[in-house]
């Protein structure tokens, strides 16, 4: 067994047995960086990588083709990287076990805070609800290019027939880093809220996210 692959072992049974909180963020990007860069030292890439992008969440959310100008990481290593936090989203919006409740302002937030982690581009997501609040499907509506998307009107109709939905949470990311509404998002809420009620559906509220945090258009009295 090679140094490497020694070191390898041992990381892996690290993880195995202690989880991820044993771990440095660069070493947690080496452990990652072996499933897709093999026979090679994966540390000082790990390393080169925090430096040029800041952070984990700067790594995962750079384009592929920034990661791929760093020493060391190739299509597959880019590839995988980026396959991070859309995977995590599908996770996030695919339902499963685990129950979401949106009760609260504060939970609400921080569900699409969450969602939108990573996001470079304009994302419109509508959460559907039961009477009760309980998150029944979480769908992605649209997606733009840095500060623009356009709504399907029909589409949000039947996401919420679909889902057999009560309550309608709506929100999209403003990825200037700028949570304040413009006067286009509170037109199209207001269309949205039009069209939920024209079924029997009511809109809850609109949540934008922007830079880890968030505005919600009901506290703006728009919703009312």
């Amino acid at each position: 067994m090679s140094v490497h692959e020694g070191h390898r072992q041992r990381k892996k049974e690290q993880f195995r047995e202690h989880g991820l909180d044993a771990f440095a963020d660069h070493e947690a990007l080496e452990l990652l960086l072996y499933y897709a860069i093999p026979r090679q030292d994966t540390n000082p890439i790990a390393h080169r990588l925090l430096e040029r992008f800041g952070s984990l969440e700067g790594v995962f959310s750079a384009p592929a083709y920034e990661l791929q100008r760093v020493e060391g990481v190739g299509e597959n290593a880019a590839t995988l990287i980026r396959l991070l936090f859309p995977l995590c989203r599908r996770v996030r919006t695919s339902g499963g076990r685990h129950e979401v409740i949106f009760n609260t302002r504060e939970n609400i937030g921080a569900y699409f805070i969450e969602l939108f982690l990573g996001e470079r581009r304009e994302v419109f997501y509508e959460a559907c609800l039961d009477a009760k609040g309980k998150l029944l499907a979480c769908y992605r509506l649209a997606e733009g290019g840095p500060d623009q998307v356009t709504i399907n009107m029909r589409t949000v109709v039947e996401n919420a027939l679909n889902a057999n939905a009560s309550l309608v949470v709506l929100s999209h990311n403003h990825p200037s880093g700028v949570a304040l509404p413009s006067k286009e998002d509170n037109q199209t809420t207001l269309q949205i809220k039009r069209a939920l009620a024209d079924i029997g559906v009511q809109l809850v509220d609109h949540v934008i996210v922007a830079d880890g945090d968030f505005v919600c258009l009901r506290d703006n009295g728009l919703l009312d």
